[in-house]
């Protein structure tokens, strides 16, 4: 892996606010050991200043109940509430644009990223990193062939994403102010934040862990979405699936004209044969090659057609105890807001609008 060398600066004092934000999508069942874990982990903590912002992703279970609660009961906590399931990166994204604090942690509901592990991402970024990334260093209670899986997504993304993107590494990371500003800047719709984070360079350090079982229910990440999401982040950062396509055409070609020279020969020879089968044997080839090609193209269309739609990431209906968020930063362009208890009473006779937060 190509590193770029960094003149690291120090930061002598800790982060005047830290955020941590959690994407939630059908995580009623985590929520509780979550938020045990987590209030017993924030009375320790060294910095005070704490914020997190959870993001509802259009849950169909119990967790915006349990999410509305927990705010109620704990200031620190602040709750967007998307209108519909976005995904996960767009949920992540969201709770990007909301952090205010100085220093931002990702993490999972489900404590497969454990809270101990942030004391020591926060020593990493004083010594000067801007992002620090929790390294898996095993994965208990996962099947061989999920641990193979695992393994083979990374290393192939490092070929097609980012030679900069570390192995064995999920969203679980601390950055500092200056990512989430550059990360704001790209609006793309198909996200990829490892890559994305992994391409705006700064200094970067990893923290090893040992990866837990999830502490309850199960994962919303099959096997399924787990290859949908690769396919994602290939098209997304990289042009090679085009080149292996076009790979592919050249290894054809040169098939179909070694078919040819072999033909003229027989030909020349007087010993032409039927040669049903190598025709039919060719035309599949080649029609397959072309069938690919053109899908794989179509696959970057579809995503050029989405782009250029310009629609925002995600749709926010509601939050609950922003206000000082708000106060530290404003919301960046491109992010629809629906929100009754923050948009004044439209005039009788009008009806009301969706406006784009600025």
């Amino acid at each position: 892996m190509y590193q770029t060398r960094h003149v690291l600066s120090p930061r002598p004092l800790l982060p005047r606010r830290l955020s941590i934000v959690i994407p939630v999508f059908n995580e009623a069942a985590a929520l509780p050991a979550l938020r045990a874990r987590l209030t017993d982990f924030l009375e320790h903590l060294e910095c005070k200043d704490v914020e997190l912002t959870f993001v509802n992703d259009g849950s169909p279970d119990e967790s915006l109940d349990l999410l509305r609660e927990w705010a109620s009961a704990d200031e620190r906590v602040q709750v967007l509430c998307l209108a519909r399931n976005f995904g996960h990166q767009a949920a992540v994204t969201a709770g990007l644009d909301e952090a205010s604090g100085d220093a931002i942690v990702i993490m999972d509901a489900d404590l497969q990223d454990p809270p101990e592990v942030i004391p020591r991402m926060i020593e990493k970024y004083r010594q000067g990193y801007d992002v620090v990334y929790g390294k898996r260093s095993s994965r208990s209670g996962e099947t061989r062939f999920k641990r193979f899986t695992a393994w083979a997504f990374y290393r192939c993304m490092q070929a097609l994403v980012h030679r900069d993107l570390p192995a064995d590494v999920g969203d679980f990371r601390l950055i500092s102010r200056q990512c989430p500003d550059a990360v704001k800047t790209m609006r793309e719709t198909h996200r990829f934040l490892r890559g994305m984070l992994a391409w705006v360079g700064f200094p970067q350090a990893a923290v090893e862990f040992e990866r837990a079982p999830r502490c309850a229910g199960q994962t919303n990440y099959s096997l399924r979405k787990m290859a949908a999401f690769a396919w994602t982040a290939a098209i997304s950062f990289s042009p090679i699936p085009l080149r292996l396509s076009l790979i592919a055409g050249i290894g054809l070609a040169m098939f179909g004209v070694g078919d040819g020279v072999y033909a003229v020969v027989r030909q020349l020879e007087h010993r032409t044969v039927a040669g049903w089968t190598s025709l039919m044997v060719m035309l599949s080839l080649i029609g397959g090659g072309v069938l690919l090609s053109i899908g794989i193209l179509g696959e970057y269309v579809g995503r050029i057609f989405e782009e250029v739609k310009g629609r925002p990431l995600y749709v926010i209906s509601r939050r609950l105890h922003l206000e000082k968020a708000t106060q530290h930063g404003a919301r960046p362009p491109l992010m629809l807001t629906v929100d009754d208890s923050l948009a004044p009473a439209p005039a009788q006779g009008s009806q009301q609008r969706v406006g784009v937060a600025s």
